[in-house]
This record gives C-alpha cells, structure tokens and sequence, in this order.
C-alpha cells in the first residue's frame, strides 16, 4: 500500500506522513531530504545549486549517510533544495531510488508513506491514497518563523513570508514536475488545524476509502 502526501512547505504534510506512517506500521520517506542532501553537498562543496552539471553530480553521488546530515533542515539548505528539484536531470538520478521504496518498502513493511511535492502527480501516481495539504501563507510563515526560532536559528518574520512566497512561485511554477495537487487527492487546509486534528481527518478519510478498522 503506497500513500503519497503531498503540498508546500510548512502545511505539514511532513508531520503528518510520519504520524501515518506510525500509526500503520508502514515505512517512511520524506521525499524532500533526498532534494536537501543533493542541496547541502553542492552548498558544502562550494557549489551553486543552480549549476546543472554540479547538481547532477552530486545527486548521482549521494549516499544514505547524506540523508543524515545535521544540516538538512537548514533555511540555506531548504531554499537550495527548490533549485536543485528544479533540474530534470537531478530529478531523474533521484527517481528510481524513490520508486524502489515505494514497491519493495524496507524492513519487510507492509506499506510506505512518502511526502513531498510531486508524489502523487509524477512519483506515484497510482497510489492507493493521496493527500494535498495546504494552508494559508500567513499560517505557513508563523509556523516556519517559529520553527526556524526553537532550533536557535535567527528568523523575521516578514523575511519568512517573502521567501516562502519565492519558493511557492519557484515550485509551482517550474516546467519539471511542478508543486501541484494530484486531481484524485484530497485536499486538507490545515490553515486552522493542529497536527492531532489533520492526522485524524486523514486516518478517518484511510479508514473509509481502504476500509480498514479504527486504529
């Protein structure tokens, strides 16, 4: 069982995937941190993110001890990620390694869960769920501002907004597999939710549709 959630920074589409993941004993992929380890390796090699030949590179070369970097959640690495997603080659060396986790999920798991941007448009497509979540910007700035703050990094609030702005323009308007819901996903504003209140909309929306029991 593949289930994709999908949607823009800060709707929390992450927090979500990991709650379901848990919750149905199935494996986890957050889509994103493979676009962050490429980033952070072109950033730690003096790269620029945009360089075509220095991206491919270094997404051809990436191993699973990138995805355990301390720096992948980073505003620096975060924003070099959308630039280096941007490029189709890159995306290409980083396909099959995604789709390999969603047929054959490690650990012997009987299913996967995998968030991003583009899982249920391009990745997997043929899901048996898919989730969009989004949120309004304003919500999605307080909540990347007070994350960025609790890991003692220096945040303003209005820097936030615009850089959140940029990167929606930059990931929906790109020509490679663009920031956008997948026509058969259901859609979850989480603008006025908590976390425990989206995880139950869409355990609740799993329970119907695959007609498992509560959990």
């Amino acid at each position: 069982m593949i289930i994709a959630v999908d949607g823009p920074v800060a709707a929390g589409k992450g927090t979500l995937a990991r709650r379901l993941a848990a919750a149905l004993d199935f494996a986890y992929l957050d889509t994103g941190s493979i676009y962050r380890a490429v980033a952070a390796r072109v950033l730690a090699a003096g790269g620029d993110p945009q360089n075509h030949d220095e991206a491919v590179e270094a997404a051809r070369s990436l191993g699973p001890a990138d995805l355990e970097r301390s720096d992948l959640r980073s505003e620096a690495v975060g924003q070099a990620a959308s630039k280096v997603a941007a490029n189709q080659a890159v995306r290409e060396a980083l396909l099959a390694f995604q789709h390999r986790f969603a047929a054959q999920p490690p650990e012997g798991k009987g299913g996967a869960v995998l968030d991003g941007r583009d899982i249920g448009t391009v990745v997997c497509p043929d899901a048996d769920m898919k989730f969009f979540l989004t949120a309004s910007m304003e919500a999605r700035a307080r909540r990347r501002h007070k994350e960025l703050l609790e890991r003692g990094e220096k945040s303003i609030y209005a820097r936030v907004l615009q850089d959140l702005r940029e990167r929606d323009a930059r990931d929906s308007g790109r020509a490679t597999a663009p920031l956008k819901a997948a026509a058969d996903a259901l859609r979850l504003d989480t603008s006025e939710m908590d976390a425990d209140q989206a995880f139950a909309a869409a355990m609740a929306e799993i329970e119907r549709r695959l007609k498992l029991p509560g959990l």
